[in-house]
């Protein structure tokens, strides 16, 4: 292959690669806010549960509808970690990092247009009943999770079948069992796009420093292991 046709190649994988990651990360930051704030107009009557489990659907779906394509990450912290062990190269990270940043804003307008703007556009925000220190261990421990079986994921050629259930069950039992402490974003893009839309950036943050420490961490594990 030429050098111009290699160029050419990488543009269209390039291409397809920010599509992928726009538009999955925009479902991603559409279910797991709009369930956010949808539980907030009917008065908290569907909880926790609910806000966990619409996340799972939309990473699950994205997952098999896109991994073939961009890998699935949907996270800047997912794509750091990828790029500390050379899953992508330089030249994609500004892909991907900014395909997710579009993605995660357009999905905070389209809630803020069609579902509502309670609860601050679905933020993340942690209960600062709890020690400082125990919010960011928590925060840092539901990304390292993420990230954990995603290298699984990857690791096991998608668990067979299962890789979808796999990345968006995690994200569900992070949000079930550790939401209540950190707010268990595990996504800096997530959190980004509706705390500025809202104006409640005050814990961005904690979510723009645990997200990336636990992400990178697990990749420095796995580099050194796998």
């Amino acid at each position: 292959m030429s050098r111009t046709s290699s160029i050419a190649a990488s543009l269209t994988a390039n291409k397809g690669r920010f599509a992928a990651e726009l538009v999955g990360t925009f479902l991603v930051v559409v279910f797991a806010t709009g369930s956010v704030v949808i539980d907030a107009q009917a008065g908290g009557a569907y909880g926790t549960p609910f806000a966990a489990v619409a996340p799972t659907i939309a990473v699950a779906v994205s997952v098999y509808a896109f991994g073939k394509v961009s890998m699935a990450h949907f996270n800047p912290a997912v794509t750091v970690a990828f790029f500390i062990t050379k899953h992508i190269s330089k030249a994609q990270l500004p892909v991907y990092l900014g395909a997710e940043m579009i993605g995660a804003v357009l999905g905070s307008l389209f809630v803020m247009a069609f579902v509502g703007t309670e609860a601050d556009l679905g933020a993340n925000a942690p209960d600062y009943s709890f020690p400082l220190p125990l919010i960011i261990a928590v925060e840092v421990l539901a990304t390292g999770l993420l990230m954990a079986v995603i290298y699984v994921v990857v690791y096991t050629k998608g668990l067979k079948g299962f890789s979808g259930i796999a990345i968006g069950g995690i994200v569900g039992l992070d949000i079930l069992f550790l939401s209540f402490i950190s707010g268990a974003s595990m996504n800096p893009a997530r959190s980004f796009a509706p705390a500025v839309f809202s104006g409640a950036v005050g814990d961005l943050w904690l979510y723009w420093s645990a997200t990336f420490i636990g992400s990178s961490t697990v990749a420095f594990i796995a580099g050194k292991r796998l």
